[in-house]
């Protein structure tokens, strides 16, 4: 049985509503694949970046259990094991895998993803019945037309939709998704990149319609100027905070988002053991997703 918002959020940082948290997580770099190509999106592999979609390589399901007894006795605080990519957690099982193999070894963890939610739907059972506790999707839009201008294509049904199309097939299946897994339990976070350009008007409408389908906290992540939105400017702490208290009339907005990379491991903002418990990656992959 998935684990209530009042139990998470005094044990995960990302759902943390008032003071910065001073518990950790352990990501798990364990899902290669992406099935959506966001312009945002900077494929990268290196031990430098600290943003999403960023880490050193790719491990196996069997490697992030190992991963998961060295970070415990690395950092006594880490309560929550996550799966935020570099790819999309839905696009391959490996994520699954994973996550069943945790509820099996380490039950008392809180067991969170990230997903775009293309596959939402169809995967919300496999979701549920890994014990997940908290689920992340990112939602940018939801009306097509602006979505057109975020999402570039997606691969869906093994073919590719593009333009407005595709905005339809995501935004719906985002939806339905988080409304599937929210009735079932499953704590819901909607991540926002906040594009000046693109969506800025459109962000409190996203927050209200997400609350609308069972989503529980909100989160605004300021967009990284970069790959084809290399022209859009960072939105400004005004901008932040104008969206922040609009949003929050609708649903609990989360501000101390860090912008973790895939491979994190430790309490956010402070040390982190990334390199200690992951020693060498099985292989590597020229694959993204904002999570």
């Amino acid at each position: 049985m998935a684990k209530t918002f009042e139990e998470i959020a005094k044990e995960h940082p990302c759902f943390a509503l008032g003071q910065k948290s001073n518990k950790g997580r352990v990501h798990l770099p364990v899902s290669p694949g992406c099935n959506i190509g966001c312009r945002f999106c900077k494929r990268d592999f290196n031990d430098t970046e600290k943003r999403p979609g960023v880490a050193s390589g790719i491990i196996s399901p069997d490697e992030a259990i190992e991963a998961i007894r060295r970070a415990v006795s690395l950092s006594p605080d880490l309560t929550v094991v996550g799966v935020a990519g570099p790819g999309d957690t839905l696009a391959t099982d490996f994520a699954l895998e994973t996550f069943r193999k945790v509820r099996d070894e380490f039950p008392a963890m809180i067991k969170c993803m990230s997903t775009n939610g293309l596959l939402l739907p169809q995967k919300a059972d496999e979701i549920i019945d890994a014990g997940i506790d908290t689920l992340t999707v990112t939602v940018n839009a939801v009306d097509p037309e602006i979505q057109a201008k975020i999402n570039e294509f997606i691969i869906y049904d093994g073919k590719k939709f593009e333009g407005v199309e595709a905005a339809q097939i995501l935004i719906k299946n985002q939806l339905s998704g988080i409304e599937k897994v929210a009735a079932a339990g499953v704590t819901v976070k909607v991540n926002t990149v906040f594009i000046p350009e693109v969506n800025k008007e459109h962000i409190p409408t996203v927050a209200k319609t997400v609350a609308g389908r069972g989503a529980t906290v909100y989160n605004i992540i300021p967009l990284i100027p970069q790959h084809q939105f290399s022209w859009c400017s960072a939105p400004s702490c005004a901008d932040l905070s104008w969206a922040r208290n609009e949003c929050e009339k609708y649903i609990k907005v989360f501000r101390h988002c860090q912008r973790c990379r895939a491979d994190a491991v430790g309490v956010p903002g402070g040390k982190d053991f990334s390199k200690e418990v992951y020693i060498k990656p099985v292989r590597l992959e020229n694959t993204f997703s904002h999570g």
